[in-house]
């Protein structure tokens, strides 16, 4: 293999980014064109400038990384055959779209195109004298340019992966109607919570909050004013918390309040959390369309994690079973 192409090789063989690939690169093509600087463009079409993302210099002629330069936008034919666009610029008069490059008397560039036929920026190589490039130093200048736009075409299409999984990764965790964590996303951060409090000894509290009459709504053709309802619930309930609280979805008609309270008052703390909940339970709700609606009522029990309690689930079960014990409170919209 001939040496230049196995330097092309190792480019690829070891850039796991665009800047491993594309610094390697500038140095190929420096050493194609003979011209002292290289680098790469990323263009603002909107604020019709270019800023330089990776320059390599070995001469007079300083392109800086970060320096901004006016975007002149390459003709379509070249665009369209991927040719190389020559600027020179003439002894004493220096072409505005190159005044921050003083010095440069000769300047050759390519358009480095994404997937979608959208200009991603410039490869250019640049040289303080006048220089006249040969057809293969172009040739290696355009390969060079597409090499790059489908480097940043793959490293799009990784971003987008990775966006889309976290919105996946997200939506697994979260209530599609209120937007609040749902109860496996509430079993993770309750376990979270009582390492903290452990840690910084706290107590940790949990309040199970069950709307009367939501399964009954649900029930009724149409659950566009439910679900409105249920959202409104939710955005009250969260006003009643305090940094650092949780609040999560478990039901059709339940919610979940998780709170680290002072252990030595935890007994107070957690009844202050109770009546918190119960005023944003009494409504009314807006539901939107200018329609006010009052629930009926609630039933709010609370639970205090015992001393060294690591274990979650342990803990909502409790605070699940407390609805049949006799010290759970309910609050009415009349009240």
């Amino acid at each position: 293999m001939d040496r230049p192409f196995a330097r092309l090789s190792q480019c690829f063989d070891g850039a796991s980014t665009l800047e491993q690939l594309v610094r390697p690169l500038l140095e190929l093509l420096a050493d194609a064109t003979g011209l002292e600087s290289t680098f790469l463009t990323s263009v603002d079409p909107d604020a019709r400038r270019q800023s330089v993302l990776f320059a390599r210099n070995t001469g007079s002629l300083g392109i800086r990384e970060g320096t901004l330069l006016p975007w002149l936008e390459f003709p379509a034919a070249a665009l369209d055959a991927g040719h190389a666009q020559r600027r020179h610029v003439p002894g004493g008069h220096r072409d505005a779209a190159l005044r921050t490059a003083a010095g440069a008397h000769t300047l050759v560039s390519a358009p480095v195109l994404t997937c979608d036929g959208l200009e991603f920026g410039s490869l250019c190589a640049a040289h303080s004298e006048p220089r006249t490039l040969d057809a293969e130093s172009e040739s290696s200048l355009v390969l060079f340019a597409q090499l790059i736009g489908e480097r940043v075409d793959r490293e799009r299409l990784v971003e987008k992966l990775r966006v889309a999984n976290g919105a996946l990764a997200r939506s697994a965790l979260s209530d599609v109607v209120t937007g609040l964590p749902n109860r496996q996303a509430l079993a993770q951060e309750v376990s979270r919570m009582l390492a903290r409090a452990q840690r910084d000894d706290r107590a940790l509290v949990v309040a199970f909050i069950d709307v009367d009459d939501l399964r009954s709504i649900a029930a009724r053709p149409g659950h566009d004013a439910r679900d409105r309802l249920l959202i409104a619930i939710a955005r009250a309930l969260e006003g009643a918390l305090r940094g650092g609280d949780l609040i999560a979805r478990v039901g059709v008609d339940a919610f979940v309040v998780a709170a680290t309270v002072p252990r030595e008052n935890a007994e107070a703390a957690s009844g202050v959390l109770r009546s918190r909940l119960q005023s944003a339970m009494r409504g009314p709700f807006d539901i939107g369309e200018e329609r006010l609606v009052a629930c009926s009522g609630a039933t709010i029990r609370t639970v205090l994690a015992r001393s060294g309690e690591v274990d979650a689930d342990a803990v909502l079960a409790r605070a699940d079973r407390a609805k049949f014990d006799a010290g759970h409170e309910r609050v009415s919209a009349r009240d």
